[in-house]
């Protein structure tokens, strides 16, 4: 009998412990339960956000693996910060293995949504908003997920972000999808990372809908192996409204879909209408640098069948009148700097600024018609995308 009972009792040890669910509601005392749940959960453990509006105070985070975040739809719950004392982010995950579905924030005074080294994140029908729209002084970040590897950014809804709607950095493996960004300076950015995917997203009203930067003078620099595909791009037509020194306040209004010293990238399937300066940019980094690691330069950027609608209109360009005249009326969808090498499918028209060096810029281009090649080969697209697991999780 006591051999029995010791047994019994090594058993229940050696188990696991069940996961627990940490069920929050809306109103007095929101703040503290909520992040007392974030501390408080385990590896497994669900924080269920009941219906309704949560005004908050300060930024929330989270620093276990493996939690599970759900509201009640981006519509139903919403964790407000219009009083937010601080400047920080909304929520700030450091975690992997994290889950964040079905909820809404607006207008926290920095970022939205930061995940920073998490690996494995997925962020599912999520939405972020300024209310007061395009304004200089919203967070820079709707969701920012930064230094993480394997990141799905699907069903997201982003509006007002004074740098980008849906911002990933300096990550590899990475799928952003069935999502829609609007009225943003940028829409969607793939800035320094790998193996990136974007499709079947809606990008409209932004100043630039779809920007694939790489950057020097950052720890993880190199990016590339970038497909965006299936994505509908239009009327990004918001004059840029990024403060003063941002990167993304050189984006031209207008700009549909712009890649930036980026290598190994391709562009097809989409469809461009009314994105007034150019439907498709490429273009070497403008800007002097001392970072030797870098390359500023585009290299085997592939433009393949999209459809193009109504674009060059109203070029936001210095001396955009005269190519206006020089061009029939409108400019060609596809502009190139002329610097880097860039591949063109088919008969898509463009035109090139025919640069030479580095860091000129349009008062040394030598307009004309675009002549590029096709593709040398087909474009290898093997291990770009979030990694097959994380679709389990979007199920639940």
């Amino acid at each position: 009998m006591i051999r029995t009972a010791f047994s019994a009792i090594l058993l229940a040890s050696a188990a696991p412990v069940l996961a627990e669910t940490h069920s929050i509601e809306p109103g007095e005392g929101a703040q503290e339960r909520l992040q007392e749940a974030l501390i408080l959960a385990q590896p497994g453990d669900e924080i269920v956000l009941a219906a309704g509006r949560y005004e908050l105070t300060d930024g929330l985070s989270l620093d276990v693996d493996g939690v599970t975040v759900r509201g009640a739809g981006m519509d139903g719950t919403v964790l407000d910060f219009t009083t937010q004392a601080g400047a920080g982010e909304g929520l700030l995950v450091t975690s992997d293995n994290v889950t964040l579905r079905d909820f809404a924030m607006e207008n926290p005074k920095g970022d939205g949504i930061k995940s920073k080294g998490a690996d494995h994140i997925v962020y599912h029908r999520i939405r972020v908003t300024w209310t007061r729209g395009p304004h200089p002084e919203n967070g820079a970040y709707a969701i920012y997920p930064v230094e993480s590897t394997g990141v799905l950014v699907d069903g997201v809804k982003v509006t007002g972000a004074s740098d980008a709607g849906i911002y990933v950095g300096q990550s590899d493996q990475i799928t952003v999808r069935n999502s829609i960004a609007e009225a943003n300076v940028a829409g969607i950015e793939i800035e320094n990372s790998r193996n990136a995917l974007v499709e079947h997203n809606v990008a409209t009203r932004n100043t630039g809908g779809i920007l694939v930067f790489d950057l020097p003078d950052l720890p993880v620099m190199g990016g590339g192996n970038v497909i965006v595909r299936n994505n509908l791009v239009v009327a990004n037509d918001t004059p840029n409204f990024a403060p003063p020194g941002n990167i993304v306040a050189g984006v031209r209004r207008g700009t549909g879909i712009m890649v930036m010293a980026n290598e190994d990238v391709l562009i097809e399937d989409n469809i461009l209408s009314g994105n007034p300066t150019a439907p498709v940019m490429v273009i070497a980094y403008v800007q002097p640098f001392e970072d030797e690691r870098y390359n500023p330069l585009p290299r085997g950027v592939v433009v393949g069948e999209n459809q193009f609608d109504g674009g060059g209109y109203d070029p936001q360009l210095e001396g955009g009148e005269m190519l206006k005249a020089a061009f029939g009326g409108a400019l060609p969808p596809v502009m190139w700097d002329g610097l880097g090498s860039l591949y063109v499918t088919g008969d898509t028209p463009g035109w090139t600024l025919n640069l030479t060096e580095q860091g000129k810029g349009l008062g040394d281009a030598q307009p004309a018609p675009l002549s590029a090649p096709a593709p040398e080969s087909e474009f290898d697209s093997s291990g770009i995308g979030a990694p097959a697991e994380l679709e389990a999780r979007l199920a639940g």
